[in-house]
């Protein structure tokens, strides 16, 4: 088993940063990538970053440019640096790593960020 536990949502004002992290915990080897999705009212979860375990990323449209994902392997931590926030990234965030060699998937609890003024 994996946990995942997210952290550094909260409220800010458009235009604003915040950073957030995802720590791994348990059997980190049965894992490589790792991934935020978030999920806005009434909308499908949505893959928005992703990173290998060799560091290689990739982005949705949406968020390329402002959002920049990273990892920490020695602490098995992720983290989402948002910059240039804006009112649609409101959204719950969570962190997802797939399960090596299976269609499992382990998720977090998420977090909320708000972007409003």
């Amino acid at each position: 088993q994996v946990r995942l536990v997210e952290s550094g949502g909260g409220l800010v004002q458009p235009g604003g940063s915040l950073r957030l992290s995802c720590a791994a915990s348990g059997s980190i080897f049965s894992i490589i990538a790792m991934n935020w999705y978030r999920q806005a009212p009434g909308k499908q979860r949505e893959l928005i970053a992703g990173i290998t375990s060799g560091g290689i990323t990739n982005y949705a449209a949406s968020v390329k440019g402002r959002f920049t994902i990273s990892r920490d392997n020695a602490k098995n931590t992720v983290y989402l640096q948002m910059n240039s926030l804006k009112p649609e990234d409101t959204a719950v965030y969570y962190c997802n790593a797939p399960r090596i060699g299976s269609t499992y998937n382990y998720w977090g609890q998420g977090t909320q960020v708000t972007v409003s003024s």
